[in-house]
């Protein structure tokens, strides 16, 4: 899988130095847009979340945003998770362009969210393990189709 540096508009939006904010910068390479929306996105999506005796603090854009969090503001844009591996399957699918489908998706990996666009890995550093690297999941923009009919009736003469 060719790997292609990006950092999803971090640096360009006044971000400094290292942060674990691989769940801002992959939806921003995938979705196209702006990392500091994202990442304001994401922060008041975190402010709902509940505390307990697993889960001690909320998600942070900055440090690490939760499976749930990050699933809704994806499925509030229209997204699609599409599992790939169940408890007890074992890997079916690795992280090669020739095991994932073309587009833009979000893949989900162990402990990291990734950007993969038509079989290029999009990231600041590559996760990929050789090709060996499991993927549990991932998230895709349904196709929308620009051929259907419209609200406007055309008539013959």
């Amino acid at each position: 899988m060719t790997f292609i540096f990006n950092d999803g508009g971090r640096a360009s939006a006044g971000f400094h130095g290292r942060a674990g904010d691989c769940v801002v910068r992959a939806i921003a390479i995938a979705t196209g847009k702006p990392y500091r929306e994202v990442y304001d996105a994401l922060n008041a999506l975190a402010t709902t979340e509940r505390i307990g005796r697993r889960k001690r603090k909320i998600s942070n854009s900055r440090s690490g945003v939760y499976p749930q969090t990050y699933s809704r503001y994806l499925r509030s844009l229209g997204w699609q998770w599409t599992p790939t591996m169940s408890i007890g399957s074992g890997c079916k699918v690795h992280l090669r362009a020739s095991e994932l489908p073309p587009g833009a998706l979000i893949v989900r990996l162990s402990r990291h969210l990734t950007a993969v666009i038509d079989g290029e890995l999009h990231d600041t550093h590559d996760c990929s393990r050789a090709g060996t690297r499991c993927v549990y999941g991932y998230f895709v923009q349904p196709y929308q189709n620009f051929n259907a009919p419209s609200d406007r009736v055309i008539r013959k003469a």
